[in-house]
């Protein structure tokens, strides 16, 4: 599927300024094109399924490492996710069910319910290096948003969705914000209003590997914030949303989700957001939950 420059550009638009507000923090997006070359490193068969190692080339001399999972037995279900991980050593190798933990190998779960799945690392994760500033961006998360959205680009005519925990469910957020091509988003444990994150010390959002101009622009203090993640919703809505938000998780506080929720949901479609009793995880039933939603959605 090739990108339409006009849809991404509308996209920018809708709603007013909001991306543009993201974009003073996470630098200017730049649109990508056309279908990027891949290689194919490897291939594993597993007996159900059927596991790659590629690596695509997101921009020129730019190859982000990714695992490609389906069935082995052609019987796919017609949809995609392109599934993203958590801050984790290996990367892309925990979805894809290679290690980490148990609970988040959503991207080999789905493969198994017949999804084409595409998992790839975040710059500096799994079996990608690279120095993001010297290409000329002003955050890692922009960077991420180009790289996930040539992995969309890959999945070609397959309605598809995004999905990622932590990191992942940020990432999974920041990816639908800008790409209208992605019809549903699960997000597990992937974010709180500004001003509930940690007292509204934003100190965690703006090293390296995220947003730096968070401190160095805007002093880590949510007040000063050109945008928060119920602009973000509201870019993706009324597109297909699932959020799984626990209660007693410690890094995203759960009343700042509701207060970002609410604040878009007038305009929302299919949402759903779940509140389980447990910490910073997505728990199996969330997860079959998630799955289904996604089922229902695309």
């Amino acid at each position: 599927m090739i990108v339409s420059r006009r849809a991404v550009l509308a996209a920018l638009l809708a709603p007013p300024g909001a991306l543009e507000r993201m974009q003073q923090v996470m630098g200017p997006f730049r649109v990508p094109a056309g279908t990027p070359r891949v290689e194919v490193l490897s291939e594993v068969d597993e007996g159900a399924l059927r596991r790659r190692l590629i690596r695509y080339e997101s921009e020129e001399g730019d190859w982000v490492p990714a695992w490609w999972l389906e069935l082995s037995n052609g019987k796919h279900n017609g949809r995609a996710a392109i599934c993203l991980h958590q801050t984790t050593k290996i990367g892309k190798d925990e979805p894809a069910g290679l290690g980490g933990l148990k609970n988040l190998h959503y991207g080999r779960e789905l493969a198994e319910r017949g999804f084409t799945v595409l998992a790839p690392d975040y710059p500096n994760f799994g079996g990608y290096s690279i120095d993001v500033y010297a290409r000329g961006y002003l955050s890692a998360t922009m960077k991420g948003i180009v790289n996930h959205m040539r992995g969309v680009s890959l999945l070609g005519d397959r309605p598809v969705a995004a999905i990622g925990h932590s990191l992942g469910g940020h990432n999974s957020l920041f990816l639908a914000a800008f790409d209208p091509r992605v019809k549903a988003v699960v997000t597990s444990c992937g974010f709180t209003s500004f001003v509930k994150y940690y007292g509204g010390n934003l100190k965690g959002w703006s090293h390296k590997g995220y947003m730096p101009r968070i401190e160095s622009e805007y002093g880590c203090d949510p007040k000063r914030m050109p945008f928060d993640f119920a602009d973000v919703l509201g870019a993706i809505v009324p597109r297909a949303l699932f959020i799984n938000a626990p209660v007693r998780d410690a890094n995203f506080e759960v009343s700042g989700v509701d207060d970002c929720v609410e604040a878009v949901r007038a305009k929302a479609g299919k949402l759903v957001v779940v509140h389980p009793e447990c910490g910073h995880d997505f728990p199996e039933e969330v997860r079959l939950q998630a799955y289904r939603f996604i089922e229902e959605a695309i």
